[in-house]
């Protein structure tokens, strides 16, 4: 799947998605929906300029001129480029709905549904519904998006929270984590595994990696006789990356901590059935940029593994504190450190809850469960359009 166009034969109903990238390595959720959906879907994103493309070089381009337009904070003007070409995509494809993944995406091409008559349905993932730079700088233009939107699809119920407030209607909003997926992350056994711990994740504010690698450095003062002694291993890239390597040289670490690069969804699975637990203190940010509901910790849950994290955003709606993990208060490296000691020092209490964690993801948070709630969604949201007026 290039992410041009995913189009099925017969009398399937259509759906234009309209996407900033499908490029991007953390976009996985993106790509499992345009797989997933049982829908002619066709599909255009925000960072395609082929000049072989002449509609995916027009869309592209006049993404680009509505980011710039946003910088110069001319907001309205800003949503006029995106969405005169959107509105020209609705006539060549005659959708029955446009699904449009992120918020600040969706008031780029808004008007464009709101002329046309075409239902949209917004697609919200964390940082669109939370950082300054973009919920702080938008909000007016999303109190618009919300007025027009026929459905809204959010992560957590925070993040739900924060739209109703802004005008979001209960009745057309749907909570939904993205999902893990059973055929790459299953056979953990956290008995057996050594006493690793693994990160996975951006290195951005609000994944906190130098709170997690602050915690496991009081882990390894606490526990400086293990034999064999503990490790982490983190996997992602990102702009506080330096500063983690730094953080690690400092707190003379380099022996026990890795730093694993980017990998593959595969190779994260293939991570997960080599470790004790899953680690992740993700927080609020600097900027206010908070999580949605981070999918590697549903991931992790539905391999087998404990999860110790924060009690932040959608986390405590899939792992429950002490049954499926442990959760500490957002900045709370003690006791993070102490929780990471429970599931290193207790290959048993390790099990106990990686196995809970992953019975509860196979009931209710694989990328089944989320293509069939966001499916859902979709026909209900075109059975109100083809309902006669009263």
């Amino acid at each position: 799947m290039t992410g041009s166009t995913h189009c099925r034969q017969g009398k399937q109903k259509r759906v234009l998605v309209l996407a900033p990238s499908a490029r991007a390595a953390s976009e996985t959720f993106i790509r499992a929906n345009l797989r997933g959906l049982p829908f002619a879907l066709i599909a255009y994103f925000g960072d395609e300029l082929p000049l072989n493309a002449p509609w995916r070089l027009a869309y592209g381009s006049a993404i680009l001129l509505s980011k710039l337009l946003t910088r110069l904070h001319r907001l309205r003007l800003a949503g006029w480029p995106a969405a005169l070409v959107a509105s020209a995509l609705i006539r060549r494809h005659q959708p029955d709905v446009v699904m449009v993944e992120f918020g600040f995406e969706a008031v780029r091409v808004m008007e464009a549904c709101a002329w046309s008559g075409v239902p949209l349905v917004v697609h919200f993932r964390g940082s669109d519904a939370s950082a300054q730079g973009r919920l702080g700088l938008l909000r007016g233009r999303y109190r618009r998006l919300l007025a027009i939107a026929a459905g809204v699809i959010v992560k957590s119920r925070p993040m739900a929270d924060t739209l109703m407030a802004l005008g979001a209607s209960a009745d057309r909003l749907l909570i939904s984590p993205s999902g893990a997926n059973p055929e790459l992350f299953y056979g953990s056994s956290p008995a057996q595994a050594p006493a690793k711990l693994l990160a996975v994740g951006r290195f951005v504010a609000k994944k906190g990696p130098l709170q997690t690698i602050r915690a496991f450095s009081q882990l390894c003062r606490t526990l400086e006789s293990a034999d064999p002694e503990p490790s982490l291993w983190m996997v992602g890239e990102g702009p506080l990356l330096k500063q983690a390597r730094s953080l690690v040289r400092n707190l003379g670490l380099q022996n026990r901590v890795h730093f694993l690069g980017m990998r593959s969804q595969e190779q994260v699975a293939d991570l997960m059935r080599q470790v004790r637990a899953f680690v992740q203190h993700s927080m609020v940010a600097p900027d206010g940029d908070s999580e949605g509901n981070p999918v590697a910790v549903m991931e992790a849950q539905l391999s087998g593994l404990p999860v110790v994290a924060t009690r932040h955003a959608g986390i405590p709606e899939v792992v429950i504190d002490r049954q499926s993990g442990l959760l500490v208060e957002e900045g709370d490296e003690t006791a993070m450190a102490q929780a990471m000691a429970q599931v290193v020092q207790d290959p048993v209490l390790a099990a106990r809850l990686g196995d809970f964690g992953r019975r509860r993801v196979q009931e209710h948070f694989t990328i089944e469960h989320h293509l069939q709630q966001v499916s859902q969604l979709l026909h209900q949201v075109m059975q109100h359009r083809s309902e006669p007026l009263p």
